[in-house]
């Protein structure tokens, strides 16, 4: 069983001494744990008062130590955030440096580009609650009821592969949800997409099924959020800490916002299922495998994953903005005509080249400095917007949420208090409820404070759930 500590001092000191019969040195000072063994080290910014898994602790140095077969190519430096906790075979909440001409696949995994979106809707609460039902009853019938139409074809799914997403926008067909997007609208959003311009792609690395028919398609993915701890949730902005971002932000108190969280879904699994075959298939011969069974690209190689990824990262995109679009027309069915804004767009899960290195963000968010990022709370708890402040000992990131402290098979023997006061999850499976209670994820408050306190982010607004959709 998998040790979970907390890092008072008698816990620490078992978990010292668990990890030192393992070879793993831990040393604490100040909410940072130092991690070391001999063949890597890592950071991790953790709080007292939040739990240090033994099991995220091997899986960080196993990382951290991933080389080329030669040892031409390695990790630079390997960290994590509060939201650390073990994941299938990268720990989420982790963020590994390797060099320029080095990718390690399976440290992005399947879900590429995981990541979340803040849009305004023009709308305060006193206005949205007199239409709740119909709201709920609306969004239900897109999100989770498959009521939606978005056709694309071939030819705006090669423009998203080897162009980008600029060029998507420009091919899509004047039918279904488009004929009543407002395009250039669309178009000027691209701008507040972190990330999403560095992104490359060709259209030989995604799927074959794009491109094996004519006319109008309808990919079964594009528009869905997926399961897990994915969501599309109408907040209410319940504090503002920075008035001048708020303001450049255009939200201010009691304001309702749309924030959606999902990812690449079948593509990404497409992609990065290939590409961590292709690693482990590129190992030479005779070669002694490495332990950890975790493999890493060099060269023309690993130009090729990140071209590869980058195809599953726009996808990923493309999803994010039609979700966005979705609930966009079901508000303004219900509420009228409204001026709603992208305030940003987040990856997790990719490698973006920054620095002379290809960092590695494993459910963790760019917080270059002055860029904003969003950091969610469990499905009941707050999230926020901040603004990053590009701190390099963390490599320029931030968390992407809380982070899990109780694995989904256990938290289903958990008791459940079902009474929902100021926030309804709304889902077509109960198992969804459970899993995702908020007793399953860390408290968001004391993750926010330790990367505040720690120089990595600014918190600039306090969001609550009014209404979550959950598939």
């Amino acid at each position: 069983m998998t040790s979970i500590l907390r890092s008072s001092p008698p816990s620490f000191s078992r978990l010292q001494s668990a990890l030192q019969r393992q070879g793993i040195h831990v040393e604490h000072a100040n909410g940072i744990f130092q991690l070391h063994n001999v063949h890597a080290q890592a950071s991790v910014l953790l709080p007292d008062s939040l739990p240090l898994e033994e099991k995220a602790v091997r899986q960080l140095l196993a990382f951290a130590a991933v080389k080329s077969p030669d040892n031409s190519h390695g990790v630079c430096k390997a960290c994590a955030t509060p939201d650390f906790h073990p994941g299938s075979i990268a720990p989420v909440g982790s963020i590994v440096a390797t060099d320029a001409d080095f990718v390690i696949p399976a440290a992005i995994g399947t879900d590429i580009n995981c990541g979340m979106r803040l849009l305004t809707t023009g709308f305060n609460l006193t206005q949205a609650s007199l239409h709740k039902d119909a709201l709920i009853r609306q969004l239900q019938r897109v999100l989770l009821e498959n009521a939606r139409d978005v056709p694309a074809h071939a030819q705006a799914f090669a423009a998203l592969c080897d162009a980008g997403p600029a060029a998507f926008l420009d091919s899509l067909p004047d039918s279904g949800i488009w004929a009543a997007a407002d395009r250039d609208r669309l178009q000027q959003e691209l701008a507040a997409c972190i990330g999403l311009h560095e992104f490359g792609g060709a259209s030989r690395y995604a799927p074959e099924a794009w491109f094996n028919r004519n006319g109008i398609m309808r990919d079964p993915s594009l528009g869905t959020t997926g399961g897990g701890n994915h969501f599309v949730e109408l907040q209410i902005v319940d504090a503002v800490f920075d008035r001048h971002l708020a303001y450049r932000a255009g939200l201010a108190k009691d304001d309702m916002v749309v924030m959606i969280h999902s990812g690449s879904r079948d593509v990404g699994f497409y992609v990065g299922q290939r590409w961590m075959d292709r690693a482990r298939s590129e190992w030479p011969a005779g070669l002694k495998h490495p332990d950890s069974a975790l493999y890493g690209l060099s060269g023309e190689l690993a130009g090729e994953y990140l071209h590869a990824m980058g195809v599953a990262a726009r996808y990923a995109w493309a999803n994010r903005m039609v979700l966005a679009e979705l609930v966009r027309q079901q508000l303004q069915a219900v509420l009228g005509e409204a001026r709603s804004k992208l305030i940003v767009d987040v990856p997790h899960n990719v490698i973006l080249r920054e620095h002379g290195m290809n960092i590695h963000r494993k459910g963790a968010t760019p917080a270059r400095d002055g860029d904003l990022a969003l950091i969610p709370g469990s499905m009941g708890d707050a999230s926020y917007l901040v603004q990053g402040l590009g701190n390099p000992d963390w490599l320029w990131s931030c968390s992407h949420g809380a982070g899990r402290r109780v694995r989904r098979q256990d938290v289903r023997r958990m008791r459940h208090d079902n009474a929902e006061a100021s926030w309804q999850c709304v889902t077509l499976r109960e198992e969804r409820r459970i899993e995702e209670a908020p007793q399953a994820y860390k408290p968001i408050g004391p993750v926010i404070e330790a990367q505040e306190e720690a120089g990595l982010i600014r918190a600039a607004v306090r969001l609550r759930p009014w209404i979550t959709f959950k598939a």
